[in-house]
C-alpha cells in the first residue's frame, strides 16, 4: 500500500473521500429526519470539523444555522486530557435544536467541556461526529449521529491533523503499521 508522509510520520490510506462523502450525505439525511422539520443550529468544533461541517451543511436538505467554537486537546499523537476553549460560542442561541459537529470523538473530554458550556446557557444538544472510537470513549453522553466507528488508531486528513499538517488531504489516512 502506498504511504504518505505527513510531517515526520508515514501514513497509509484508511478511507477514501468518496466513502466519506457518501456517509456524510446519509448523516445529513438522518439528522434532518430525526429533527422532524425543525431548523437546527449546527455548532462546529474547530479546527478539525471544518471539512465535515462544510460537506454536511451542503448535503443538509433544509434550513439551518451554523456557529463555530474552537477547542484544543491534542499534543502530537495523544490527547492531553485537558481541553482548552480557544474561541467560545458568542452567538445567541434561540429555541432551535443544537447539533454539535465533531470530527472525531475519542476520550470524550472535548464533549464534556462542550456540555459545561451548554449547561451554563441552559441548552440541550445533540452530537454528530464523523468518527467515534468506542473503545476509548469515556463520556457520559450518547453520540447521536456517527459517521464511522473506528479502532483507536491515529488518523489524519479530511480536516484532521498531525501537528498542524494533513488537514487538506482528501482521504483519511492512518498511521502506517510499521510505526505503531
Amino acid at each position: 500500500m502506498k504511504k504518505l508522509k505527513v510531517h515526520d510520520l508515514d501514513f497509509e490510506i484508511y478511507l477514501e473521500d468518496r466513502v466519506l462523502k457518501e456517509r456524510i450525505v446519509e448523516l445529513a439525511l438522518e439528522i434532518h429526519q430525526d429533527l422532524n422539520g425543525k431548523v437546527p443550529h449546527f455548532v462546529a468544533v474547530l479546527n478539525g470539523s471544518f471539512v465535515f461541517a462544510s460537506d454536511l451543511l451542503r448535503a443538509f436538505p433544509g434550513d439551518c444555522e451554523i456557529s463555530f467554537v474552537k477547542m484544543s486537546s491534542y499534543q502530537g499523537l495523544e490527547s492531553s486530557g485537558e481541553v482548552n476553549e480557544l474561541i467560545g460560542l458568542n452567538h445567541t442561541l434561540n429555541e432551535n435544536p443544537i447539533v454539535v459537529l465533531e470530527d472525531i470523538v475519542d476520550t470524550g473530554n472535548t464533549l464534556s467541556k462542550i456540555d459545561e458550556i451548554f449547561k451554563q446557557k441552559g441548552k440541550d444538544w445533540l452530537i454528530a461526529s464523523l468518527f467515534l472510537k468506542p473503545k476509548v470513549y469515556q463520556g457520559k453522553r450518547n453520540v447521536n449521529f456517527v459517521g464511522f466507528e473506528i479502532p483507536n488508531n491515529f488518523i489524519v486528513g479530511y480536516g484532521l491533523d498531525y501537528k498542524g499538517f494533513g488537514r487538506n488531504l482528501n482521504h483519511v489516512y492512518q498511521l502506517a503499521k510499521a510505526q505503531t
